[in-house]
């Protein structure tokens, strides 16, 4: 598994964050309020919560967020 390079992590809007994961071939699964939840044909999963498409998620966020499904993604 390649590593992430975290000096190149910027904070971004959920809506930037949507758009990477449509491109990535994620879908929208279910929404649930603020919650959506995105997967992909090979079985990952990615939730979204955001009030607003420009919501920003913080470097800390983002790499929190990283770092959680880089550990349950190795099989």
């Amino acid at each position: 598994m390649n590593r992430i390079d975290y000096s190149k992590l910027r904070s971004l809007s959920a809506k930037e964050i949507i758009s990477a994961l449509i491109r990535d071939g994620f879908y929208l699964e279910r929404q649930a309020g603020s919650h959506q939840q995105y997967g992909h044909e090979d079985g990952r999963r990615v939730t979204v919560s955001s009030h607003h498409s420009s919501d920003t998620f913080s470097l800390k966020i983002l790499k929190s967020r990283l770092s959680g499904h880089m550990k349950t993604s190795r099989g």
